[in-house]
């Protein structure tokens, strides 16, 4: 499982000219799965996002976490992250998870974030969204955890 986090002081998916999901201060989060992945990576992924501490403190050190900083997630579906291109010029796909695989994970994620009580944004798997935001700081982190 991979995630693109981006700290943002907002975020919006729009699809087929319509909001899908906004936030303000919080993460965009770009998810991929890999074919092998389970629920106890998506578990882990959603303790790691929830728990890290990524937003300043009064003294402006990253000291704070999402629920400390009020903020929420704009969660986004990704296979793109699981893209090779290191042998010619377009890339390969194939170790992304296929649908059948990557939705119900995608869709356990949502709800394992939503568990953790903060406010979750999404796009719609598979759509084609027009992802805005605004990077803070910027803070951009590649979280990857693999099966086993």
């Amino acid at each position: 499982m991979r995630v693109l986090l981006q700290r943002v002081s907002s975020g919006s998916v729009t699809i087929a000219g319509s909001v899908a999901g906004s936030i303000e201060t919080g993460f965009v989060l770009l998810v991929g799965f890999a074919p092998t992945d389970t629920a106890a990576e998506v578990e882990w992924m959603a303790d790691k996002v929830v728990g890290l501490r990524l937003f300043p403190d009064d003294e402006g050190k990253m000291n704070r976490d999402l629920a400390e900083a009020g903020g929420g997630l704009l969660v986004i579906s990704q296979f793109t992250l699981y893209g090779d291109a290191s042998k010619g010029r377009r890339p390969s796909f194939i170790g992304a998870a296929r649908p059948e695989t990557a939705i119900p994970l995608y869709e356990q994620f949502l709800a394992a974030l939503r568990t953790r009580g903060v406010t979750v944004a999404s796009g719609e798997f598979g759509a084609d969204m027009a992802v805005a935001l605004v990077n803070d700081g910027p803070v951009t982190l590649m979280l990857e955890r693999e099966h086993g």
